[in-house]
């Protein structure tokens, strides 16, 4: 099959957008960059990637307009859309009964409509052309519910379910879908979590409700104690899964060389065991199977 080398991918501002950028200019990608605010916040940011070669596309993944164009923009630079890798995320951090719906929105906006509403945009254009590849760049929180995450492993639960029905359902049209799922990095993403609104509904929880704030002002030490840890690992595994063969790459790959990755991979296994088992009951198991 034709080698895919069109990546469009969210969240290219920062974080783990930047370094599976470097990482794909390393391998001669056509790649195209979308982010926010492109001309103002994130001007500095676009302009050193423009520089080396990205094509940049303002794209907020919170409006169907905005990725509609985007997307269409996207398509037209490049040519194509071979591989979509859903890499916009927010975060958040704080007792969970302090978000408010209107919090919990915010996040499951961005991480699961907003990985609905680019796979949906960029599907005609890889259906049309009878190949591709959807990446999400989900959290190993998705498999290991980490407390005070609040919204934040809920909605990376939800979009591991959307990006594992879609591996299904788009598999006749050449489409694979897969999951990065990585542990805790030091990026900017650390710092821009969003809080609790009511941040009072925490002051009768004693001694538990510093613990968030106290967590946070360790995670510095604790990157220091594991150096190894470090973003270009997720950039690393991005590379390796993309240059796979297609219709071979696994459902879930873990990234994380410190402890949680080592405990949800048995996880993920039994999971994967189980998918089998129920897709064969239910007499879907040619829908495993990515066409070629």
């Amino acid at each position: 099959m034709e080698q895919l080398k069109n990546v469009l991918i969210t969240g290219a501002a920062g974080g783990f957008g930047t370094v599976i950028i470097e990482a794909l200019l390393t391998k001669g990608y056509t790649i195209t960059g979308a982010m926010r605010d492109a001309g103002g916040r994130n001007k500095q940011a676009a302009e050193t990637l423009k520089k080396k070669g990205v094509f940049i596309v303002e794209i907020d993944v919170t409006s169907d307009e905005s990725v509609v164009e985007g997307v269409s923009k996207a398509a037209a630079q490049m040519g194509s859309i071979d591989i979509l890798i859903n890499n916009a995320g927010l975060g958040a951090g704080g007792i969970q009964e302090g978000f408010t719906a209107d919090d919990w929105k915010k996040v499951f906006d961005v991480n699961v409509f907003g990985v609905q509403r680019m796979t949906r945009t960029v599907l005609p254009f890889m259906k049309q052309q009878q190949k591709g590849l959807l990446m999400l760049i989900s959290s190993l929180s998705a498999r290991l519910s980490v407390p005070f995450q609040g919204p934040y492993s809920p909605s990376k639960w939800a979009a591991e379910a959307l990006a594992e029905s879609y591996r299904t359902e788009v598999s006749n049209f050449g489409i694979e879908s897969c999951i990065v799922e990585p542990g805790g990095f030091p990026t900017q993403f650390i710092g821009s979590l969003l809080q609790p609104s009511e941040k009072e509904r925490s002051s009768d929880y004693g001694a538990i409700k510093d613990l968030p704030d106290a967590l946070l002002a360790s995670i510095k030490s604790v990157f220091e104690a594991n150096p190894e840890q470090k973003p270009d690992l997720v950039a690393t595994a991005v590379m390796e899964l993309i240059e796979m063969p297609h219709g071979k790459r696994p459902m879930r790959t873990e990234v994380d060389r410190m402890f949680m990755g080592n405990l949800v991979a048995p996880l993920n296994t039994q999971l994967a065991k189980a998918n089998e088992k129920m897709y064969e009951a239910f007499q879907m198991d040619h829908l495993t199977k990515v066409k070629i």
